[in-house]
């Protein structure tokens, strides 16, 4: 299963708990095309097919495709000197 860095929870609690937003906002994660690509958007709910992956409060819906490629993947995340949120993939040990 997906696991997700302290930062990484930390920075999807922030971009999902904005004012406005459902409790069920998350972060969907699409797999796009070749497989080694994704697209990451806040939404306020996931797809019907969509895997949940909730961690120490930071909710992740994955498309099925995401959800097999991303399976053993650690995801990091840091924000950048202009303040752009980067996400970073690594191999769980």
């Amino acid at each position: 299963m997906l696991t997700l860095t302290e930062n990484a929870s930390t920075i999807v609690r922030e971009i999902t708990t904005q004012p406005g937003l459902p409790e069920s906002a998350g972060l969907r994660i699409t797999s796009e095309g070749d497989q080694s690509s994704f697209a990451i958007a806040a939404t306020d709910n996931p797809e019907p097919a969509d895997k949940v992956v909730e961690q120490a409060g930071a909710t992740l819906y994955l498309d099925e495709q995401a959800a097999v490629v991303l399976d053993d993947k650690i995801l990091d995340a840091a924000v950048d000197e202009q303040g752009q949120v980067e996400f970073a993939l690594a191999v769980q040990p």
